[in-house]
């Protein structure tokens, strides 16, 4: 028996070019990954998903808006379920010590103006309760400053007719000053408790004593008044006039006195220069008539060339200006310093009168120069009397009057 001996295999030649490639029918590991991988490419390009997998924007966003309201909803659950469920905390009681305010958690303080007892909270009278607060009464503080306002102005009226009249007082007792309070609670008519009516009562009075002065008399009563800057404003319209005029007396007698002293000057200025005009007036008039009376009695025989003076004065003169004596005075005053009139005594049937003659003719004549225009009393001018032959006309008629009476 021959003894074994192993085969020897040939080993394949290999390539000289690529020493890793021993024969065709080789796979290495490289070449086996690398169909794997294309295998697994072209199974996933086959398996690809479809187009409408992904969701779009709008999609995403109306996702989001859902989730953000269904998150809101569910807070303001809770938020209401604990509300709900919650249990208040309760007050400290008003006697505790201030200290175990802020040591306690269990309890809340007390609000001012109120009164905590068992943890329940009640306002003193004239607050009510607001939340866990206690608000001031807004009916109890109107009540109360109508009040006070009503006894201020009876404080006041009282001692504006003291001032005035002498009939009022100036102060006024505690105690009728409560009888006065107390009648409101009467004229009010609606019903209230003693305990917020007292409590009405003290409001009002510490505004009193803010509205009006006080003092304590001798006997130790308390008294008011009204403010002497408060009761000018409720004196009656005759009671300041009165005082007013009193006040200035001296200074109103002055200025009437002034008044009066320029009043009169002023009326005798204008009275002066009213009878000085007119004066002048009639004065032109007399010499115009004088002047047609000589002119006249040259052409005509028998016939005077003087006039009674009396006569032209009341012929000229109206019945008012006849009662004022000064007038014709200051006419006659005029005539006795012209030097073409003559003034003498003549016998007139019987009886002396003064009469007056026109002594001048030819260019020193008067008639058409001196009366140029016709005053009123004020001496403002009314009628011309330019045209001569309507003046001689008015002067003829004037005398032949004048001659009928004489």
């Amino acid at each position: 028996m021959t003894p074994l001996t192993p085969r020897h295999r040939k080993r394949p030649k290999s390539n000289p070019q690529n020493p890793n490639s021993l024969n065709p029918n080789y796979n290495s590991p490289i070449s086996n990954s690398i169909s794997s991988s294309s295998t697994l490419t072209s199974l996933l390009s086959q398996i690809e998903p479809p187009p409408n997998f992904i969701p779009s924007k709008s999609d995403l966003f109306k996702l989001a808006v859902v989730v953000v309201i269904a998150t809101a909803v569910a807070a303001v659950c809770n938020f209401i379920a604990a509300a709900l469920h919650r249990t208040p905390i309760p007050f400290c009681d008003s006697d505790a010590a201030e200290f175990d305010y802020f040591v306690s958690d269990s309890c809340e303080p007390c609000p001012s103006n109120g009164r905590c007892y068992n943890g329940q909270l009640e306002c003193i009278q004239g607050y009510r309760k607001y939340g866990k607060l206690c608000i001031e009464d807004g009916d109890i503080y109107e009540i109360a400053k109508k009040i006070s306002e009503q006894t201020k102005d009876h404080l006041c009226k009282e001692y504006a007719h003291y001032i005035c009249d002498g009939t009022g007082a100036i102060w006024v007792s505690m105690d009728d000053l409560k009888n006065m309070l107390d009648g409101y609670k009467l004229a009010k008519g609606s019903p209230m408790d003693d305990a917020r009516y007292m409590y009405i009562m003290e409001r009002a009075m510490d505004d009193i004593y803010e509205l009006v002065d006080a003092r304590t008399a001798d006997d130790g009563i308390k008294e008011f008044k009204c403010p002497d800057i408060l009761v000018e404003s409720y004196k009656p319209v005759a009671c300041r006039a009165r005082q007013w005029i009193a006040h200035h007396f001296l200074v109103l007698t002055f200025s009437c006195a002034l008044l009066a002293v320029c009043t009169l000057t002023l009326v005798r200025i204008r009275r002066r220069y009213y009878l000085t005009k007119r004066a002048e007036h009639l004065y032109h008039q007399v010499c115009d008539i004088l002047e047609d009376n000589a002119l006249m009695s040259k052409s005509e025989i028998g016939r005077e060339p003087w006039l009674v003076a009396s006569r032209l004065r009341d012929h000229l003169l109206s019945t008012k200006e006849r009662r004022d004596p000064h007038l014709w005075k200051k006419v006659e005053e005029l005539v006795e310093l012209d030097s073409r009139v003559d003034c003498y005594p003549n016998l007139v049937k019987g009886e002396s009168k003064v009469v007056w003659e026109w002594q001048v003719e030819g260019s020193l004549s008067s008639s058409g120069k001196k009366v140029g225009s016709s005053y009123r009393v004020s001496g403002a001018p009314t009628k011309n009397l330019s045209d001569k032959k309507q003046q001689s006309v008015e002067i003829t008629l004037d005398y032949n009057e004048l001659r009928q009476m004489s």
